[in-house]
C-alpha cells in the first residue's frame, strides 16, 4: 500500500504535508515560556530567559506600549537596585524593553489574555484576532493597581477630577492633558509623593496630603523634603468622608479620626494613592491558590504557584514594592523557570509561612525543603501599625525559633523586610511558621 503524495502548495510546485505533521495551526503560538505582563518583573525575566531557550520567550501585555507603570512615571528614582543607577521612569522602561528585545524575547502589546485553554495554555485577544499560546511554562507578572474611588466607598457626589495615581500619570505624561489647579492627595506613601511630583509638573498645587495612619507612610527621606521643599502639608490621622461637586470637583470633607471633627478643603482634583490590590484575575480564573493576605497567588520561595509550570513574580505577589524589587523578582523567577524546564522536581512537602499581627501579609508564603532563599534573601511583610523598634519573632508551634531586633521601623504604607535566615531551624513536620513582632 502506498502513501498518498500531498498536493503541491499553490504556485510553488512543492508538496505540502498535513499541517499537524509540520507545524501548529496559524492561530497557535508555542514558545518555551510565555510571560503575562511587560512591566519590570516580566521584562527582566524575559531578558534572563531568552538567550537560553531555543523555543523562545513571548511577553504579552494589554497596554499599547511595554514598560509597565514606570513608562508614565516621569521622575527619577528608578533602577537603583537592578540597574545600579538612578534614572527616570520612562528611561527605566525603555532600558528594560531594550534588554528583553536584545536578548531575543518577543513582546506583543495590545494582547489581552482572556482566559486559560489548558494548564499552560492561554487564550489571547489581539487587534489581529484571537490567538492561543501553548507554552512549556507560564510566568504571571501582571502587577498591582490602586483601588479606585468606588472600591474605597467614599460617599458624596460623582464629579470629574477624581483619579488614581496611575490615571493621573497616564493623563499627564502620556496624553499631555491638563488636570486641575488645587489638589488633595489621599495617602502618604511613596506613590503619593510620586503623584505630588506629577501634579506639580501639570501646574497643579497639592493643598493637602491626608492619611489615616498616625504618621506619614513614606520614608522620612521623602516626606520631610516633600513638606519643606514642595510645601505640602500632611494631615495624619485623617480621612476623606465626602466628595463635593456637581460636574466638577470643588471640595472634599476631611475628618479627624480621633475626634470626629470635620472640615472642608477646597480643591478641583482628588488623587487616590496606594491601597493596592494585585491584578489577580488571571490567577483566580486558573484556580491557583490565593494568599488571603496579599490577595495574589500563593507562591514558595522559588516563586512557583500551586499549578505545575506556572510561576508568578513582582507586585502581583507583594502589592506593592518598588519597580526595581519587582525586576529582581523577575530575575529570580527566570532562574527557577529554567530549572523547572530542565526537569527539576520540587519537594512535595510545603511549610506555610504565616503573618501574625500587626502584619497583614508575608511573601513568599510557602517554604519547601531544598528550595532557594527568596529574592534578595528577604521576606517581605506589610504592617498595619507603626513599630519604631521592632523585634521580629519566628515561631513554629509552641517553639520560638528566632527572635531578633531589626534596625529599621515597621511602618504602614511600605514593605518591611526581614532576613531570610530568621527561618533557620524549621522542622517541615511541625506545621506552619508564624512571623510576628
Amino acid at each position: 500500500m502506498t502513501t498518498p503524495t500531498p498536493d503541491p502548495a499553490p504556485g510553488t510546485g512543492v508538496p505540502t504535508a498535513p499541517l499537524a505533521a509540520t507545524q501548529a495551526a496559524p492561530d497557535v503560538l508555542t514558545p518555551d515560556v510565555v510571560i503575562v505582563g511587560a512591566g519590570p518583573a516580566g521584562l527582566t525575566a524575559a531578558a534572563e530567559l531568552a538567550p537560553h531557550l531555543r523555543g523562545g520567550v513571548l511577553v504579552l501585555d494589554r497596554e499599547p506600549s511595554a514598560g509597565g507603570i514606570p513608562r508614565h512615571s516621569d521622575h527619577t528614582g528608578y533602577g537603583v537596585r537592578d540597574l545600579k543607577r538612578c534614572v527616570t521612569g520612562p528611561a527605566y522602561a525603555r532600558t528594560l524593553v531594550g534588554r528583553a528585545q536584545l536578548a531575543g524575547a518577543t513582546i506583543r502589546t495590545e494582547a489581552t489574555v482572556t482566559g486559560w485553554a489548558g494548564d499552560r495554555s492561554l487564550d489571547v485577544t489581539t487587534p489581529q484576532g484571537r490567538v492561543r499560546v501553548d507554552a512549556r511554562a507560564v510566568l504571571l507578572a501582571t502587577g498591582a493597581r490602586e483601588r479606585p474611588r468606588s472600591a474605597r466607598l467614599i460617599p458624596g457626589d460623582r464629579p470629574a477630577g477624581v483619579y488614581t495615581t496611575g490615571q493621573l500619570q497616564n493623563l499627564v505624561h502620556l496624553h499631555h492633558r491638563e488636570v486641575g489647579r488645587r489638589a488633595v492627595v489621599v495617602g502618604a506613601e511613596l506613590v503619593s509623593w510620586s503623584a505630588v511630583l506629577t501634579l506639580r509638573e501639570a501646574g497643579c498645587r497639592t493643598e493637602l496630603m491626608t492619611t489615616a495612619y498616625p504618621t506619614p507612610d513614606s520614608y522620612a527621606a521623602f516626606h520631610l523634603p516633600g513638606r519643606a521643599l514642595l510645601g505640602v502639608p500632611v494631615a495624619t490621622g485623617t480621612r476623606v468622608t465626602r466628595i463635593i461637586g456637581h460636574g466638577r470637583l470643588r471640595a472634599v470633607e476631611i475628618e479627624e479620626i480621633a475626634t470626629g471633627l470635620r472640615r472642608t478643603v477646597a480643591c478641583d482634583t482628588l488623587i487616590l494613592t496606594g491601597d493596592w490590590i494585585p491584578d489577580h484575575e488571571l490567577a483566580r480564573s486558573a484556580g491557583l491558590d490565593i494568599d488571603p493576605g496579599t490577595k495574589g497567588p500563593l507562591v514558595d520561595t522559588a516563586l512557583r504557584t500551586s499549578r505545575s509550570g506556572v510561576f508568578a513574580a513582582g507586585n502581583l505577589l507583594h502589592p506593592v514594592d518598588t519597580a526595581d524589587i519587582a525586576a529582581l523578582d523577575g530575575r529570580h523567577a527566570a532562574r527557577q523557570v529554567r530549572l523547572w524546564l530542565d526537569g527539576l522536581v520540587p519537594a512535595a512537602v510545603t511549610v506555610p509561612i504565616v503573618a501574625d499581627e500587626p502584619f497583614r501579609w508575608v511573601a513568599p508564603g510557602l517554604l519547601r525543603v531544598g528550595d532557594p532563599a527568596p529574592p534578595r534573601g528577604r521576606l517581605l511583610l506589610w504592617t498595619d501599625r507603626l513599630v519604631r523598634a521592632p523585634r521580629v519573632t519566628v515561631r513554629q508551634g509552641s517553639r520560638v525559633l528566632n527572635r531578633r531586633m531589626v534596625p529599621w521601623p515597621a511602618s504602614p504604607g511600605r514593605v518591611f523586610r526581614v532576613p531570610w535566615n530568621l527561618l533557620r531551624g524549621i522542622d517541615p513536620k511541625n506545621g506552619p511558621v508564624r512571623i510576628g513582632l
